[in-house]
């Protein structure tokens, strides 16, 4: 069966019109074509979809099942035309934890200033392509090395590292603390989007370890003094929680906050992005 939707659109005119003349106009079409249409449609489905007498054509009672399934059918293939349109007016940033931390803010106003015709939009999806590879985003804020095979990405920044703890654990009154004082300590990780890895200390001196798989898991893990994190600057400013404190790590290797997309499908606004957020992280 080979249903075409100009078709579709044939018999819905005619429903809609109550005649082929009127809806041969709607269509911009001749009566004989909107005929021809109405015509192949029947033969294509094998039933009878017009009643057609010298004062009036009405629908079968095929015809009757069919229309409903054919509107929504022209509806659908309306929305593909619009999203694939929408590429061009609506960017869509993915994020996994805390977007682009305290530039979060500035990035959307600038961009609504600076980009009026491309609506902006973040989503948070608890992926470690943050949305990515699920197709919920064009772009998608990252602070892991992405496939390289898949994925092309742009360096935009940079952010230190700060361990968290709760707010009466013991080091909340440091200032600052250095990696090798947590290998004494256990630490949670979230292994499917945290920035924080076993690599980040030498073999013998490692922290045992657990694992959650979201944000506010691994800050209710904390908050109970069991536990510490490790984590970027964009979780203090985009996370503060009763009950848990941040303070930095003298001598850890900062975060690389990237900006991913897929390598063959660039968003066109990808680079005024990759541009206004390596402004925002360069002036701070």
């Amino acid at each position: 069966m080979n249903v075409e939707l100009r078709q579709l659109r044939c018999l819905v005119a005619i429903a809609d019109a109550g005649s082929f003349t009127d809806a041969a106009v709607d269509l911009g079409i001749s009566q004989a074509a909107a005929s021809r249409t109405l015509a192949s449609l029947e033969s294509a489905l094998g039933v009878r979809l017009l009643r057609r007498t010298t004062r009036e054509v009405a629908l079968t009672a095929a015809g009757r099942r069919v229309l409903g399934p054919a509107r929504r059918a022209l509806a659908a293939a309306d929305d593909v035309a619009r999203e694939a349109a929408a590429g061009h007016t609506r960017l869509r940033i993915g994020y996994a934890w805390s977007a682009m931390g305290r530039h979060t803010v500035a990035f959307q106003r600038r961009w609504a200033t600076e980009h009026p015709d491309t609506e902006l939009q973040l989503i948070r999806t608890n992926s470690g392509t943050a949305g990515l590879a699920e197709g919920a985003c064009d772009v998608a804020v990252i602070r892991t090395e992405p496939d390289r095979h898949r994925f092309r990405d742009a360096i935009v920044g940079l952010e230190r590292r700060y361990c968290a703890m709760a707010a009466d654990d013991p080091w909340a009154g440091r200032r600052s603390l250095r990696l090798a004082e947590i290998s004494g300590r256990v630490l949670v990780i979230d292994r499917r989007t945290g920035t924080t890895t076993p690599d980040l200390w030498p073999d013998g001196a490692r922290p045992a370890i657990e694992y959650t798989g979201d944000i506010d898991d691994w800050l209710t893990a904390i908050s109970t003094g069991r536990y510490v994190g490790v984590t970027p600057e964009s979780t203090v400013t985009q996370y503060p929680r009763p009950g848990v404190v941040y303070r930095p790590l003298r001598d850890a290797p900062p975060v690389p906050v990237r900006l991913a997309w897929w390598r063959d499908d660039a968003h066109p606004a990808t680079a005024a992005a990759v541009g206004l957020l390596t402004a925002l992280y360069r002036g701070s």
